[in-house]
């Protein structure tokens, strides 16, 4: 990225400070700083903007007129512990119902990773020029108006939801992939591990909020009030991310002296040359065999979480016999123990290198670890008999691992190329999110076409796709700076 400082000669001095390879761990041990600060303003903002995302997952149970449309695990149900559905499922009167078959729903569901898919790329590439700050912030407020109004496109019909939830996808994806750029200014490299899963976790947390609350919100209010709600909490929000968020140390008002000095040292060797001076190397970008081993590898990872977010709710309406608000307190479980392991991966990857472990290494055990234990478990559900503790116990274990990857294949841009990483990010994540727009409506067309297979075939699909891109990682993956984004330096007089 550019040069921290807006001034020149503020610009000059952080590029004469040097390294001071034995001070950086040392100096970045403390938890109480600004750019950790930062990282959780970011998360509560992406806390938010994935419970907005992920509202419909939940929601869709009451939305739907199931007893039109049920489709069962191996033609059979079970109940869980303590009787018949443990409570009987009454919604609100006056919550409206919709005959959407689950082909209709994949497609539902998938309408958002349209719009998101096209703005992560360019919003990281904006997001560099003009600043993290209104890229994200405007975008945070559109989306948590656009949920606002979702309960109304809905009743104006299907053509104007899916059409409500494009738009909505759109400047999501923006909030997704412009935060990116931050952590080219905020993020120290001995900390990015921990940084960007501290951030990235809001995510785990807002799904995890949204399924446990919003089946209990849809019971007893309806489920218009989990758009209404989570929308409104948006837009109170939104001050607070203008007033608190700064793009770079140097703008801080509040910000240490000391820490401000340790961040710019530590970055030094990766701003000698400002990539707003310089073209970006398209043609060696699309070349390069470790950056499109992220994208393939982190296309499989999406498919997974994908499924697990979006069907999860179904998934366990299916096999057992539960109202929306209990099928929400379990749908919600492995959302809460994978925020846990996100964060705690985080720290370890950072341990790691502290104990100089290859970073390269450390990349590949996060993305192995985060992807192959969770798709296994996943493809073996259906080979199993329906049981309570089973399958919550496979559903947990799967969700709870898959944010390893955090601390691998998603912040892995950086290590190859530091100075145009937002772009990378956001342009890996976007490709990437090819999945979630695919893996619903293809996974919606399994289930409507088989009942009594169409799990099995959702879960043998997504473990050959996921599979196939972690292998492409392992073999053609790196951590190094690329050579065509180390750039020219300059002479200065």
């Amino acid at each position: 990225m550019a040069e921290l400082s807006p001034t020149a000669g503020e610009s000059n001095y952080s590029q004469d400070i040097q390294v001071d390879e034995k001070l950086v761990p040392k100096k970045g041990l403390s938890l109480c700083s600004t750019r950790y600060g930062i990282a959780l303003i970011i998360h509560v903002c992406n806390f938010i903007a994935a419970a907005q995302s992920t509202i419909i997952n939940i929601t869709m149970v009451a939305m739907v007129n199931t007893t039109d449309h049920q489709f069962q695990f191996n033609g059979s149900t079970e109940q869980l512990p303590g009787g018949p559905n443990n409570a009987p499922d009454s919604l609100p009167a006056e919550a409206p119902t919709y005959d959407w078959s689950p082909q209709i729903q994949g497609i539902i569901f998938a309408s958002a990773a349209y719009g998101m898919t096209l703005t992560m790329a360019l919003s990281g590439y904006l997001a560099g020029r003009v600043g993290t700050k209104r890229v994200v912030g405007v975008s945070f407020f559109a989306s948590s108006l656009l949920i606002i109004f979702s309960p109304l496109a809905a009743e104006l019909g299907l053509i104007s939801l899916i059409a409500t939830r494009m738009v909505q996808g759109l400047v999501q994806g923006s909030i997704f992939g412009g935060q990116n750029a931050l952590w080219e200014r905020w993020g120290p490299p001995h900390e990015r591990s921990r940084l960007c899963t501290i951030a990235l976790s809001g995510m785990l947390l807002g799904t995890f909020t949204i399924t446990l609350v919003g089946g209990l919100i849809s019971q007893t209010l309806g489920w218009p009030f989990a758009f209404y709600i989570f929308g409104g909490i948006g837009c109170v929000y939104c001050p607070f991310w203008f007033i608190l968020i700064y793009d770079d140390p140097v703008s801080h008002p509040w910000i240490n002296v000391t820490e401000k000095e340790y961040i710019i040292s530590s970055l030094a060797q990766q701003i000698h040359v400002s990539s707003q001076k310089q073209p970006l190397p398209i043609k060696a970008m699309l070349k390069s065999l470790p950056l499109w081993s992220i994208c393939v590898c982190s296309f499989g990872h999406q498919w997974l979480v994908a499924i697990l977010i979006t069907y999860t709710p179904t998934y366990i309406s299916s096999v057992f016999s539960v109202n929306i608000r209990d099928n929400g307190l379990l749908s919600a479980l492995p959302f809460i123990i994978a925020w846990v392991i996100g964060i705690l991966g985080g720290y370890l990857a950072d341990f790691l290198l502290t104990k100089n472990v290859r970073l390269l290494t450390v990349r590949k055990i996060a993305t192995f670890l985060g992807n192959f234990p969770s798709s296994a478990l996943l493809v073996a559900l259906p080979y199993l008999p329906p049981s309570y503790i089973t399958t919550m116990t496979f559903l947990t274990l799967s969700c709870g691992l898959s944010p390893l990857c955090q601390s691998g294949i998603y912040i892995n841009a950086l290590d190859l190329a530091p100075r145009y990483s937002s772009f990378l990010m956001g342009t890996t994540r976007g490709l990437a999110n090819i999945a979630a727009l695919l893996a619903p409506t293809v996974s919606g067309f399994l289930l409507n076409q088989d009942s009594e297979f169409g799990w099995r075939n959702v879960f043998l699909l997504l473990f050959a796709i996921n599979l196939s891109g972690l292998i492409f990682y392992l073999i053609c993956g790196d951590a190094v700076v690329q050579d065509w984004a180390k750039g020219r330096k300059l002479t200065r007089l």
